[in-house]
């Protein structure tokens, strides 16, 4: 392997340079030491795409594709596989599911072959360009590129925004409340869906970087695959791992921003609020099994107990969790564990998405999907696609959800949709 430490770099420009050399970015817009790294993804080569859910089993092939090896980099990656898992996935994970989700025509799961990337320590404010054969070409061809980028323009993104009807969710949480009362689940992740109907075809790399200043995330994203682009501005990890320790980093509890002193007393009744402690904690506790599934016993604890992140339009109550992998695991058992994150189902999980197939009616696709990589020296990383765009010809989709329990009010949460979605309206021109 060959690494390079080279200029700064704008890794975005790249994308709209040559989005078919450069296809896959993930970017730690506003980083700190859990999120030090922002990745750009170069020569992609063979892939493994999933269509349907009976096509063939997805993370089997996966895990008989990716190899490891003996690669010794500090880096976070060092040529691999970049992966995306659609929420749909999970039929094939709980294969109960699998005649109840709804699907659309865009891949499920596809797998894609890694061998250089370009990658930014934000901690030290260091760039290198790495390439796992020490393929002179390849870094030669990076290094011109470089020399040829050029500023995204800005353009006014224009259109229609419309909305999944209220009236439809304030019924999907009236009736998820039933559920609860009955027992049959504590809490559900329920969402609604927008749509913005362009009024020219734009560039999904100017889009990104309009959703980049307006709503910027840690675990940000520009993924451009053949028919389809995902543009997202995601807060939360669902996993990482490195040096054999598992990790994951839930966000459950919300409180939209405010004014000066508002915004204070939004965040010091976010922290104190025992609904969205006890909502906390009950995620928690459903993260920690999950992970105890594919960690050694004893060795799952809490890091960080209910921090407060703030964002543009919203506060959030964040945790983050560890473990020590057992021996012998692989991306197919950390990925069945762990997949879909249980703070955008809720719990029980496999109870939660029968619920949400049936009243949402639609299917989910990248929303509370998962996006990130495998490293050939056994880091991995994946976000949980929240607060993003699926761009597909003139059109963006995206969705926003709300965690309901036995005390939650319908119109409250309705709200809360409507804050999360901020940081994406906020890109449309009027």
């Amino acid at each position: 392997m060959k690494i390079l430490e080279i200029g700064k770099v704008d890794l975005a420009s790249l994308c709209y340079l040559n989005k078919e050399r450069y296809p896959f970015l993930l970017e730690s817009v506003n980083h700190n030491d859990n999120n030090r790294y922002s990745i750009l993804f170069a020569f992609p080569s063979e892939s493994i795409v999933l269509n349907s859910l009976s096509d063939f089993d997805f993370l089997n092939k996966l895990e008989s594709q990716y190899k490891s090896s003996n690669v010794n980099s500090n880096l976070p990656f060092s040529g691999g596989w970049f992966v995306y898992l659609s929420y749909e996935l999970i039929g094939q994970i709980e294969p109960i599911l699998s005649g109840e989700l709804h699907t659309s025509e865009l891949p499920i799961a596809y797998a894609v072959k890694i061998p250089s990337a370009i990658i930014i320590d934000h901690k030290t404010n260091t760039t290198y360009l790495i390439d796992q054969d020490s393929d002179q070409s390849r870094i030669d061809t990076i290094l011109t590129d470089i020399e040829l980028i050029k500023p995204i323009p800005e353009e006014n993104i224009l259109g229609e925004l419309s909305q999944e009807n209220e009236d439809k969710f304030i019924s999907g949480v009236k009736a998820c409340l039933d559920y609860i009362v009955a027992g049959d689940v504590f809490q559900v992740n329920l969402s609604r869906q927008w749509q913005y109907k362009l009024t020219k075809e734009i560039d999904s790399a100017i889009i990104y970087q309009a959703l980049k200043n307006a709503n910027p995330a840690p675990f940000s994203a520009l993924v451009q695959y053949e028919n389809f682009s995902i543009v997202s501005s995601s807060p939360e990890r669902l996993f990482s791992v490195q040096d054999g320790v598992l990790q994951t980093r839930p966000i459950a509890g919300t409180h939209p921003r405010g004014e000066g002193s508002e915004d204070k007393a939004q965040k010091e009744d976010l922290i104190n609020h025992p609904k969205e402690i006890a909502e906390h904690v009950m995620l928690l506790d459903l993260e920690r099994n999950d992970m105890g599934k594919v960690c050694e016993y004893g060795s799952v604890f809490v890091n960080e107990v209910m921090t407060l992140e703030t964002y543009p339009y919203v506060h959030h109550i964040v945790s983050n969790i560890k473990g020590k992998l057992k021996e012998g695991l692989s991306i197919k058992d950390i990925v069945k564990a762990l997949f879909p994150g249980g703070t955008i189902t809720g719990c029980p999980k496999v109870r939660c998405m029968q619920i949400i197939s049936e009243l949402e009616q639609m299917p989910r696709g990248a929303y509370t999907g998962s996006i990130g990589y495998l490293s050939l020296d056994g880091k991995m990383d994946f976000n949980i696609l929240i607060r993003s765009f699926v761009h597909t010809d003139k059109k963006l989709t995206f969705r926003a959800g709300a965690g309901i329990v036995y005390d939650s009010i319908p119109e409250r949460e309705l709200a809360e949709t409507k804050h999360k979605a901020a940081g994406l309206i906020k890109v449309f021109k009027e």
